[in-house]
This record gives structure tokens, sequence and C-alpha cells, in this order.
């Protein structure tokens, strides 16, 4: 009974009731009366009783006060989280739930732990976790713990989409999607106003052009004007239908058929002929990149404005089908690639240098008169003669940036395989391409795809594929 008599002295001091040394004996004799016994052990149970309530309400207020982080979720976007009670130091938690995980379009798994689902709406939200202690009785209420969580918004819901102004004499569509056959093959081609441009109504400036054209040579063309350029859009408009216009004119079409004859002695033993063939693809391509730029010059005095006004990149390829093989001629001034890749997707080859890197990152313009002085005009043409081919890919920088983030990775077969693994799906929105000519959707797929989410990446989007 030592402790009952602690506890009854401190009782008594508690209460101003002195225990004289001269009574201690009696004391003694008093707490071991049956009827004090009785009511000490009472006080012990009580005191027992009342420290596990404590050590029950101090837990409660840990847990209340403990701080609970977890992942922030996107709406539309998958999401998971777990639960780690362990860690959490929960490990006397005997029952609980979640409540209100519907209204934002989650749920929560107690076997796994795991907090999922596909949030519909954005904002800061307050879980609240209902629970009970292993020291309470079954029937005991639960406890209430707010958890945050933090929906952020679809990014894309950020931007506006305002229609660029028909009015303007420039104007031309925001979005254009084409599927057709060109010469054996069939093109997929789409351009993408950038949602930097869609969020503030402004114009797409990227443009593309493909033609059949006579002597069964066809042609590629793409465009992407300067964002700097005021009305850049016109100047990649007027150069992608130039050089169709100029491969259409009967001069040019004499020249491809020079071509036709050169190939036929064509052996890559044969220096004269390379020669000739390297001489005939500088002479015709450059001519007609020539062309565009007298073009761009020529509009520009006839509206008045700095033909830097119309600065735009330009990429076009030339191909076609012999009983040997395919012919391929490129050309290209800016920072827009062109890619032919192999049967069997196992290789390569990139058919124009991009204007990047010496140039400190920027690029170079058609409208450049120094392009056609400078010493390296002449590696600007491309000339490729194949078997066969499962893809001619061309693209300006806003799928080049995204998809490829740095020249270096252009030569590399593997993110071309990465690339071709994208547009069947491998992506966050599990958007698909079935590069088939049976495919009846493939434009709108196509044009879907082109929607990606890259952050960072919203200029204007211009991807051509022959296949």
């Amino acid at each position: 009974m030592a402790d009952a008599k602690k506890i009854v002295q401190v009782l008594f001091e508690a209460n101003n009731i002195p225990i004289p040394p001269n009574r201690a004996a009696i004391f003694e004799q008093f707490i071991k009366k049956p009827g004090s016994e009785a009511v000490i052990r009472a006080l012990l149970a009580n005191q027992t009783e009342l420290m596990e309530k404590w050590k029950l309400e101090n837990r409660i207020m840990d847990i209340a006060q403990q701080p609970v982080r977890i992942l922030n979720a996107t709406v539309g976007k998958p999401y998971e989280t777990w639960f780690d009670f362990d860690q959490l130091k929960w490990k006397d938690i005997a029952a609980f739930e979640f409540t209100g995980l519907e209204d934002i379009g989650l749920t929560f798994d107690p076997k796994t732990s795991q907090l999922s689902g596909v949030p519909a709406q954005s904002g800061d939200y307050k879980l609240l976790f209902r629970y009970r202690l292993q020291e309470e009785p079954e029937d005991a209420p639960y406890h209430e713990k707010v958890i945050p969580i933090i929906i952020n918004p679809d990014p894309k819901s950020l931007w506006k989409k305002l229609d660029s102004n028909q009015q303007d004499p420039y104007w031309k569509e925001d979005d254009v999607t084409a599927f057709e056959p060109l010469g054996d093959r069939s093109i997929l081609v789409s351009s993408k106003r950038g949602r930097s441009h869609a969020n503030v109504g402004s114009f797409r400036e990227d443009d593309f052009a493909f033609k059949a054209l006579p002597g069964g040579w066809n042609i590629v063309v793409v465009a992407d004007g300067a964002g700097s350029a005021k009305i850049s859009r016109k100047g990649s408009a007027l150069a992608c239908n130039t050089v169709v216009e100029y491969f259409l004119d009967q001069p040019a079409v004499e020249g491809m058929a020079v071509f036709d004859e050169l190939l036929k002695q064509y052996k890559t033993d044969n220096s004269e002929i390379q020669k000739k063939i390297n001489q005939h693809v500088y002479n015709n391509l450059g001519k007609a990149a020539l062309h565009v730029h007298k073009k761009l010059i020529a509009f520009a005095a006839e509206v008045s404005v700095p033909v830097k006004d119309l600065n735009t990149t330009l990429i076009f390829t030339l191909f076609k089908k012999y009983e040997t093989g395919y012919a391929l001629l490129s050309f290209g001034v800016g920072d827009c690639p062109i890619a032919l890749l192999n049967k069997d997707v196992s290789e390569v080859t990139l058919m124009n240098w991009i204007d990047v890197g010496e140039f400190g990152g920027g690029t170079r313009f058609i409208t450049m008169p120094e392009i056609f002085h400078d010493q390296k005009f002449a590696t600007r043409f491309g000339f490729k003669v194949v078997e066969d081919f499962s893809y001619l890919i061309m693209m300006s920088d806003g799928i080049y940036d995204a998809k490829f983030v740095v020249e270096a990775n252009l030569p590399n077969i593997k993110k071309w395989k990465e690339f071709l693994a994208d547009l069947g799906g491998k992506n966050e929105d599990g958007i698909s391409v079935a590069l088939s000519t049976a495919n009846p959707d493939i434009v709108s797929q196509f044009s879907a795809w082109m929607d990606f989410w890259s952050p960072g990446n919203h200029d204007d989007r211009t991807l051509a594929i022959v296949f």
C-alpha cells in the first residue's frame, strides 16, 4: 500500500489536512482500516482510469496536430497515392474511413491503403479521415482529422482558345489536317496554331503544301513563320505555295526530266555521275529556293513592309518511285528537320542540317539574302537513293522541340522509334494514330494527337508524314 499511502498524503496536503509526526502511527492504522482500504483502492482505480483517459486524449490530440501531406492531384489525370501508416506512426489505429472522396472523383482502398481516381474538379479540398484507436471499444464514436489535398486544374484548361480575326487580309485557318494519296504513297499532315497564339487570338504562322508533280515526282513543303515577324503567316504560306508552283512550271519539269536521265546512270562508285547529280540538285533546288526568296522580297515591296516581316523557315522534299527504288531530293533553311526512316525502322537518315548551335540558338530564314552567299549554301541540299523506306517525316520546331528536345537526338533511331510509339498511343493521353490507309479515323486521330501537352512548348506545330 506504499503507493496508496502517498496518494492519500498528497490528497490530504491538497486539502490542507496536516499529518503531524506524532500522528504518523495513527495515519498508518487509518489507511489500513477496511473502510479506508476500499476507498483508497477506488482512488487507485480511478487514478489509473484517469491516466488512461488522459493518454488517449493526448494521443488523439497528437494525431489531430500531426501534419499529413499527400501528393497534389491534377484534374483529368489518373491519380494514386498511399497512406503509409507505419511511417505516420499510426499503428494504434484500429478502424478508419474517408468521407467526401466521391465528390472529387477519388476512392480509397482500405486493403492497400491506396487513394486513387481521376479528379473531376480543381481546388483546395479537405479530406475527412475518421478513425478509432485500439484502446477504444468497438462501438466508440470515430474521431475526425482533416487532411488537405490540392487538386490542380488541367493545365490545358488555363489556356484560352480565341478565334483569329477572319477579316485580316492574311488570315488562314487555325488548324488544318489532311490525308491524301501522294504518288505511290500517302501523306498525313497537320498544322496547328500553338496555344500561345490561340490564347491571345493571334494567327497560325506555320504552313505546308504538297503536290503530285508531272513526271511522277511529288513534293512536300513545310514552313515556320517567325514569331517576331508581323506577317510571317503570309510569308510561310507564300513560301510553301511558291515552291510548288515553281516545280509545276515547264522549265522545272524539264529539269526534273534531265535528272531522270542522270539517275539511270547513277552508281555509287561513279564519281563523275555523282558530281553531275549533285550539281543538278544544287541548280534546280537552289533556283527554287532563290525564286521563293525573290517572291517574298517582291511581295514585301508590293505591300510596303520590310521583308523581315515575312521571315519564315523553309524545308521541302521531292521524291519519286523508280523501278529500282526511290530518289529523294531535299532543301532546308531554318530549324525544321527532314528525316527518312528505312524500311524496318532500324536506321534514320537526316536529309538536312538545321540552323541551331552555330548561330547561338537562332535560326535562319529564306528571306535572308546571306543564305545564298554563304559558303555552306551547297550543304543545304540532300540527295538519297533507297530501295524502299517506311516514313518520310518533316516537322516544324513546335514538334521537334517537344518530342526531340535537342538536335543531338535527331540522328538517334531509338528516339525515332519512341516518336513512332508516341504516335501509336504510348503517351500520357493515350491518343493513338493508326498509320494505315485503311484507317477511316486517321484524320481525327492525328488532329487529336497534335494537341498533345508539353510543358513550355506552346508554339505552332506542323508535322508531315509520308508512308
